[in-house]
């Protein structure tokens, strides 16, 4: 019996070479294992062995199943990878032409991102980049945000919960994470780096708990501005703004402060634009995004003297300034990778 159940598994193991389909597999299974098969005839002699000889046969018997099964899915394996070759056909010689017949082209939310970091690029700022998930510390505190600011709110903000783990790369490691719901916290992680003078903008994506509309989505991208150096004023940041509505949108574009509040800056204000190409989105004015002085309670948590230094800092919303270029009406487009939108962007 010993030696049936050995000679059954050598020929197993030289007889699956053979095996090149499911249907071989099938046959060559059911020759061992099927109800005819030689390892179950082999099997149907145990009954009739010494009793002494059951165990010592049985552990044989389970030994050669286990190397059976280890054959028949290396087979299976062997055959799926081959039925998966031929649905795939030949391999792709990556050095050949693309047989795509066009070429690809950047979203336009690339397009206007691009577009603004070599506008600014151009007047002396730097890109900094940060993470999405931040902390409450660097997304409020740092940036003068009350305690009870409704931006605070889990109907404003997505929580990531309590969490501690990554305390070797923040200050502070009691504090919660959030998705970050604005790029800020890149100025301040920035400032708190480096000494004046700074001349950055941080683009990047953002989220809020925003319910989808033609105007508001969860996910949006932005770029923000920081400049601090000394005796920066009010008309030094009117005068960029003024150069990148204009860069951006054409010469003819006008401009205009609105006051407003912001808990990071002090004055405050929101930038509108007027122009006649866009008069296509129905308005005079057009508010652009947010903008104002730093205010020298940001400077004191990061560090700097307010009595020395002063700067602005600005911010757009991508996504908005897209909307207003090419006049488009439903921010969701934006993220429907319909080729039919995309492809008027080229």
């Amino acid at each position: 019996m010993e030696d049936e159940l050995k000679t059954i598994l050598e020929e197993a193991r030289k007889g699956i070479s053979s095996v090149v389909s499911r249907a071989d597999f099938e046959s060559f299974k059911a020759r061992i294992s099927g109800p005819n098969g030689s390892l179950t005839q082999a099997m149907k002699g145990i009954g009739k062995l010494p009793k002494e000889q059951k165990p010592i046969v049985g552990r044989l018997v389970n030994e050669v199943k286990t190397s059976l099964d280890a054959l028949y899915h290396g087979a299976m394996e062997v055959i799926e990878t081959a039925e998966m070759q031929a649905k795939l056909g030949p391999d792709i010689d990556p050095t050949l032409p693309s047989p795509d017949p066009e070429d690809g082209l950047l979203h336009p939310i690339n397009q206007i991102r691009d577009r603004l970091v070599r506008i600014l690029e151009g007047v002396g700022f730097s890109v900094a980049e940060g993470t999405e998930l931040e902390t409450v510390y660097y997304c409020f505190d740092a940036l003068n945000t009350a305690p009870d600011h409704p931006a605070r709110d889990l109907q404003d903000t997505l929580y990531a919960g309590e969490n501690t783990k990554f305390a070797n790369v923040i200050q502070k490691a009691d504090e919660r994470y959030i998705m970050r719901p604005h790029t800020s916290p890149v100025q301040i992680r920035v400032m708190e780096e480096r000494e004046p003078p700074v001349r950055i903008i941080s683009p990047g994506r953002c989220f809020r708990r925003d319910t989808p509309d033609a105007t508001h989505s969860s996910c949006f991208h932005q770029i923000e501005a920081l400049y601090v150096d000394r005796n920066v004023t009010v008309k030094d940041l009117k005068a960029i703004l003024d150069y990148m509505m204009r860069s951006l949108f054409g010469p003819d574009v006008k401009t205009r402060f609105r006051p407003h509040f912001f808990p990071y800056t002090e004055p405050s204000f929101e930038l509108d634009c007027s122009s006649a190409h866009l008069g296509k989105v129905g308005k005079e004015w057009i508010e652009m995004g947010g903008c104002g002085m730093v205010d020298p309670a940001v400077f004191e948590a990061v560090g700097y003297d307010p009595e020395v230094w002063t700067g602005y800092a600005f911010g757009f919303g991508l996504e908005r300034l897209a909307m207003i270029m090419y006049g488009i009406d439903d921010i969701r487009y934006f993220y429907q990778n319909d080729l039919r939108f995309l492809k008027q962007f080229d």
